[in-house]
């Protein structure tokens, strides 16, 4: 026999297919992700956790994910525009560019 959870949840699950919410575009997904990850970010920092460890850690599972997905050969290739990116600010936040 069914356990009642588990209509509940086959009930929630065909409730979401009714409904079709559009997803933000790129550019929203990046700030809610930006903002998500700043969040944390400060969360971490909190906590007593040093930022240079906290930012290797971030970039180590940034390049692991992208491994997984993309393959070395294409996350290499990124990573080497990587250097260009940072000195011409992309990465600069809270700072006017000259």
């Amino acid at each position: 026999m069914a356990d009642s959870r588990d209509t509940a949840a086959d009930d929630l699950l065909h409730e979401d297919e009714e409904f079709e919410f559009p997803l933000p575009n790129d550019d929203e997904q990046r700030r809610i992700a930006l903002q998500i990850f700043l969040d944390a970010w400060d969360d971490a920092l909190a906590e007593g956790v040093n930022p240079d460890v906290l930012a290797s850690t971030a970039i180590f599972a940034a390049f692991s994910d992208m491994v997984e997905t993309y393959g070395e050969e294409a996350v290499s290739e990124m990573a080497e525009g990587m250097k260009a990116r940072v000195q011409q600010g992309e990465f600069t936040l809270n700072q006017t560019r000259h």
